[in-house]
């Protein structure tokens, strides 16, 4: 099994499509490759730890959704990945995974699929109760023990007598834990049990650095407890030394595969006299028959066991800092080797005058060479003009264009200097833009638009003679006032024109001069008010004026809109 799978590529074009660029990193870290998951995609989650704007649950989910799989290798490189996140990643990864109530449920893990299969479920179940052990641990004490600051004024050395009987058993848990992996050299046959292996080394070095400096202080405070905390102090001395021979048969592993003998701390055990004196300690507090003895032999016993775990810690320290700088070189390194081969690529590319010539500012062989700037500010000088005008303040503003046209492609009618509105009513001159004049210009003068009523109804306007049929640039169209039909004193009714008709009656009147309601519109269009005026008396025999036609909106429709229309006069108020 090599290379990616065809699922993989599948899953990994899946997170493609979707925009999930977390879960295709996550995808292509925990391919089905017999191979540790790549540098450049544990970056690269690394750094998403570290983002704000980074969904961690999501990240987290992506992974226990891995951890489904049915093959051992995709599994395994999940654990890995989750296992790399929480040693150097950001703490938020940690505390999310540490808020959850559970993790990793692989307890019952088997690949069945060939015989690498079942050799490393086996792992699998171990190195999947680690990391749940581990996000425990950060729960209880709400921090990583192997993040933790040491030395002599560290947290594990400060701690008070009470917190410390109840850390040091949590870190002991943890330990078991990491130590319960039990691998043998001749087991790590892979590179992905080796890369867990890598990290579970790590983590041991540091987690037995934080349990070595935490008995110290439980070593310091010990004759100074109480009998039942002196009796909590024993017990867990007593397990620390099961411990320590446990991890020094798993540093002896790390050897034989082949770890730098100087990324090994050595591990110093206290006397074996330190743990008669704790046991005498404690028998004394409880009434029993002890062998005599002086303080001054209780305190050497105890300063020789001090300074005997005191020298592992500077071992293991010591180790952890070496770690550390080689970490610093490997990044050193890499930049430098992105730097050259940045700078390889600019050899590469060519310089002509015209790339020089195509930026304001450019720099070759270590002179800035500068080209005249565009004034983006000035005016584009006309083609019809002779001489160039200065720049000022008044170039900004808009050209005034006082052209007049018969047509407009907006809702308004009359042109450039206005026209009738949507209710009939007369327009202030309007100032169009460059835009609309060129639009207006394209088209031919005097020519009607088909289909297109408010322009029918401007032509109409210009042809009744509006403004004498010229338009000037000092016109200013003003909104028409009230007029009055009735009323005055010069007031005289309009004539009938003689046009023959058949005479109306009206409420049993006969009017012989009136003239019928024009009938030409569809009666369901409104097509305006009729006016009447005041009865007069011609001849002693009453007659109605003639009507007026007040349109209140310019919604006309007749068969020809330009032809007159038969026994009535119309009369635009």
């Amino acid at each position: 099994m090599s290379g990616q799978s065809l699922t993989d590529r599948i899953t990994a074009a899946q997170h493609s499509v979707t925009g999930s660029a977390v879960s295709k990193t996550v995808c292509k870290a925990t391919t089905h490759e017999v191979m540790g998951p790549k540098k450049k995609h544990l970056d690269y989650l690394i750094q998403c730890t570290n983002e704000m704007n980074v969904n961690i649950p999501q990240l987290a989910d992506s992974l226990f959704e891995r951890t489904t799989n049915s093959s051992w290798v995709v599994v395994f490189k999940s654990l890995i990945t989750t296992h790399h996140l929480m040693v150097y990643g950001n703490e938020r990864f940690i505390q999310y995974l540490a808020s959850r109530n559970t993790l990793f449920n692989l307890s019952n893990f088997l690949d069945k699929s060939g015989l690498q299969g079942y050799d490393m479920s086996t792992f699998i179940r171990r190195y999947s109760r680690y990391l749940n052990e581990k996000a425990v641990s950060y729960r209880q004490v709400a921090f990583d023990f192997t993040k933790v600051k040491r030395g002599a004024d560290g947290v594990m050395r400060t701690m008070n007598t009470e917190k410390l009987l109840k850390t040091v058993p949590i870190i002991q848990n943890q330990m078991d834990a990491l130590l319960d992996f039990n691998v043998n050299s001749n087991e790590l046959t892979n590179g992905v049990i080796n890369a867990a292996f890598m990290l579970l080394f790590k983590d041991a070095i540091r987690l037995f650095a934080a349990y070595n400096e935490g008995i110290i202080n439980l070593l310091e405070k010990y004759f100074d407890m109480k009998k039942n905390q002196c009796k909590e102090g024993l017990d867990i001395y007593k397990k620390f030394l099961t411990r320590m021979t446990r991890i020094s048969e798993f540093l002896k592993v790390a050897e034989q595969v082949g770890i730098d003998r100087g990324d090994i701390p050595d591990l110093s055990q206290a006397p074996s006299s330190l743990l008669d004196a704790l046991e005498q300690h404690l028998a004394s507090l409880e009434g029993k028959k002890i062998k005599d003895s002086t303080a001054a032999s209780r305190a050497t016993t105890l300063s020789n066991a001090v300074s005997s775990l005191a020298s592992t810690g500077l071992s293991l320290t010591k180790v952890d800092e070496r770690e550390k700088q080689a970490a610093l070189e490997e990044e050193q390194a890499r930049l430098k080797a992105l730097k050259e081969q940045r700078l390889k690529e600019l050899a590469k590319k060519p310089h002509t005058s015209l790339t020089t010539a195509a930026s304001p500012v450019s720099t070759a062989a270590g002179s800035i060479m500068t080209t005249p700037a565009v004034d983006i500010f000035s005016t584009p000088s006309s083609s019809n003009s002779t001489s160039k005008l200065p720049n000022d303040l008044l170039d900004l503003q808009p050209t005034f264009h006082p052209s007049v046209h018969p047509i407009s492609t907006g809702p308004q009618v009359g042109g450039t200097w206005g026209g009738f509105d949507e209710l009939g009513g007369l327009l202030k001159p309007t100032v169009t833009s460059q835009n609309q004049n060129l639009l207006v210009a394209k088209l031919p003068p005097n020519k009607l638009v088909s289909d297109d009523l408010d322009s029918s109804l401007a032509n109409l306007v210009g042809n009744l003679g509006i403004g004498n049929g010229t338009t000037k640039n000092d016109v200013n169209w003003t909104q028409p006032g009230e007029k009055k039909l009735t009323g005055g004193s010069n007031w005289q009714p309009k004539v009938a024109p003689t046009t023959a008709w058949n005479a109306p009656t009206i409420n049993g009147m006969h009017f012989p001069h009136y003239a019928p309601p024009v009938m030409a519109y569809p009666a369901t269009t409104p097509t305006g008010m009729m006016g009447y005026g005041m009865p007069t008396q011609v001849g002693g025999v009453p007659v109605m004026t003639q009507p007026t036609l007040i349109y209140s909106q310019p919604i006309m429709r007749p068969p020809n809109p330009f032809g007159p229309v038969s026994g009535a006069q119309i009369q635009f108020m």
